[in-house]
């Protein structure tokens, strides 16, 4: 499928300039670097409008020891660290087997310092990639472990360097673990990004009653699929709040495993859905999704995708009696 300005199809939306043939986004570190599902039949990439690479640091990385993922109720837990073989190795070798006529890939950078973020996103600079999502939920080493994401000053620093390095689309993704997500979205949008990822996973843990240790041999993980979906909504619409303003998207993202989910997400303001977790369990779920959308469109005679986003219409508080 050859990707055009011209797309007559409703789900057709363009993101940061790029034209995407469906709002769905596939996430990073659930399709590897692009070709994890395509040995699936009846899977293909274009079914979705573009694809999150797996996280890539500067240099080669193990990840963390096992178990690295546990089902949970309702959800799943998470933590792979990383694992990745460098961002040479991605641009070098990885990037050239892509098809990009199929889709539009978006690398996933990743890192332990601002520098090393920096670095990561000039080597995609110089690269067919599309775009670049800033994975800001990663530890800073120089500030005790504190993840970047959870600080706007670091985040806005990260983004800062990051748009040093790249005229390319900056898609920030935020982590929900912090105090005022909306805050934070506005020191990245004047720190130069141009989109935001909304949410990244949320922290949690599994207990082995018996051994009565971590089932995750990181002792905690990122917890994703439809437990997380409340949440994230709500951090969709929080961050919409600043980003309207700005013509900023977002791409909405925790818990989508239906054409109804992916649609309460566009209506509180995501221009594009990420769908992750869900994939594990149904590989051929976007095409499902795609065509609910699709009929959702038709059934209230909307043209567009863009003619839904952030259409949410909250309920009138009355306003607090005297003495309240």
């Amino acid at each position: 499928m050859t990707m055009t300005q011209t797309d007559p199809s409703p789900l057709a939306i363009e993101f940061c300039g790029m034209p995407f043939s469906t709002p769905i986004v596939l996430l990073s570190g659930c399709v590897g670097f692009g070709e994890e599902y395509t040995r699936v039949k009846g899977f293909s990439n274009s079914d979705a409008g573009a694809v999150c690479l797996k996280g890539t640091t500067l240099e080669p990385r193990p990840g963390n020891r096992p178990h690295r993922v546990y089902e949970t109720p309702a959800g799943m837990l998470n933590a792979i660290g990383l694992q990745n073989p460098g961002v040479d190795k991605v641009v070098n070798e990885i990037l050239p087997s892509l098809d990009f006529s199929e889709t539009r890939f978006i690398a996933n950078v990743s890192g332990s310092s601002v520098e090393e973020y920096h670095e990561v996103t000039r080597r995609f600079d110089d690269s067919p990639i599309d775009a670049m999502e800033i994975n800001i939920s990663c530890p800073n080493v120089k500030e005790g472990g504190v993840a970047f994401g959870n600080d706007p000053a670091m985040s806005a620093r990260v983004v800062e360097a990051c748009r040093k390095a790249t005229n390319k689309p900056l898609i920030t993704k935020l982590s929900p673990n912090q105090t005022d997500i909306a805050g934070n979205a506005k020191g990245c949008i004047e720190a130069g990004s141009d989109a935001f990822s909304v949410i990244n996973t949320l922290m949690g843990m599994a207990i082995d009653i018996e051994s009565r240790t971590p089932v995750i041999g990181n002792n905690q993980g990122g917890l994703s699929g439809p437990a997380i979906k409340p949440v994230a909504l709500l951090k969709v619409h929080q961050v919409y709040q600043v980003c309207r303003g700005h013509n900023i998207p977002i791409i909405g993202q925790g818990g989508i495993t239906t054409p109804e989910d992916a649609i309460e997400f566009i209506i509180a303001g995501a221009s594009a859905i990420g769908i992750g977790t869900a994939l594990f369990y149904d590989p051929l779920i976007c095409s499902k999704i795609n065509n609910g959308i699709e009929a959702y469109l038709n059934r209230h005679e909307l043209p567009s995708v863009d003619r839904l986003v952030g259409t949410l219409q909250l309920h009138q508080q009355p306003a607090p009696k005297c003495g309240c």
